[in-house]
């Protein structure tokens, strides 16, 4: 029996089927994850806002990729603990596509923030005369902005041309909604040609993003080469954009790789994990990498009122 998206008002997300006799242990580790996640971020957060030292681009950008971070986990895991308590997993058809629409408009908005601090980066480091003209405080405000606005508005239109489909089937084999995945319950593949041809503009558009970050840092790295004092602040500053940018690229492949072929290859469980992870590492792993790493911030005292404290006493 064919049912059109009028029809449908609950999605049932069977991706923890399998992991009925392990949800207690399973919601205390997301539990204390989902609390890591929101400590690092507001501590890092918090330091970068009340220090006028840190009102700079680069800190600035930083402070707007946490505040992202906290955006996209909040489509996840509040619904996750609820679903870990819960015999039944389901979430309603507007629900849905909402998750989807927080979960992917954060993760390219990550994207499109690590190529902005690739670009400053590149013009402290090649354009230092410039710097100051080329990353204004209206330049910065346009590109804080555009970094949220932009990927929202692109997936939005994704997720609306997803919203006029007719589906057959109200199951999603995932812990969270997926667009794709909900393209694909569609009755009439032929009714999904808009679809995917939105969705592969969607994907040139941040592969591009991905191609500007390559070329930021292989200009900076040959800038770099010859001056030693470039070369430290390559290290100071860039080192921890590369390792951001290198969690999060391999958390998202892993994902896409899952979706096209984890079914074949991949457990349930195995699968879960890799759907989630850029959901769990970048959000921990970032503030912990910038906080430590730049001396800036690592040496203020609000940023380790949490996290160094152990450090510091260990220390004297």
């Amino acid at each position: 029996m064919m049912c059109n998206a009028s029809l449908i008002t609950m999605f049932f997300l069977s991706g923890l089927n399998e992991a009925k006799n392990h949800q207690f242990t399973l919601f205390s580790l997301t539990l204390l994850c989902y609390c890591v996640i929101w400590l690092v971020n507001i501590c890092l957060i918090v330091t970068i806002i009340l220090d006028k030292s840190l009102h700079e681009p680069m800190y600035i950008l930083l402070c707007t990729l946490c505040m992202n971070g906290l955006y996209g986990t909040a489509g996840f895991y509040p619904k996750f603990l609820w679903d870990l308590l819960s015999p039944v997993h389901v979430i309603s058809y507007s629900g849905c596509l909402l998750q989807a629409l927080v979960m992917y408009s954060f993760a390219c908005s990550d994207l499109f923030i690590l190529a902005v601090m690739a670009y400053d980066r590149y013009v402290a480091i090649c354009r230092p005369l410039e710097y100051h003209s080329v990353m204004s405080k209206q330049s910065l405000i346009k590109f804080v902005c555009f970094s949220w606005l932009t990927p929202f508005c692109i997936i939005a239109l994704n997720i609306f041309l997803t919203s006029r489909l007719k589906l057959c089937s109200s199951c999603i084999a995932r812990l969270f909604c997926v667009n794709w995945i909900i393209v694909k319950l569609a009755c009439y593949p032929t009714e999904t040609t808009v679809n995917n041809i939105v969705a592969y503009m969607t994907i040139i558009i941040y592969v591009f993003h991905g191609l500007f970050i390559v070329w930021s840092y292989i200009s900076l790295i040959k800038m770099c080469i010859h001056s030693i004092e470039n070369r430290s602040k390559f290290m100071q500053t860039c080192v921890p954009h590369l390792l951001s940018l290198f969690i999060f690229l391999v958390a998202i492949l892993f994902d896409v790789m899952s979706m096209r072929f984890g079914s074949k290859y991949l457990s349930q469980s195995l699968q879960n994990f890799v759907a989630i992870e850029f959901l769990i590492i970048p959000p921990i792993m970032n503030p912990l990498i910038y906080g430590f790493k730049l001396s800036a911030i690592s040496s203020r005292h609000i940023f380790f009122l949490f996290i160094g404290k152990r450090k510091r006493k260990c220390s004297d």
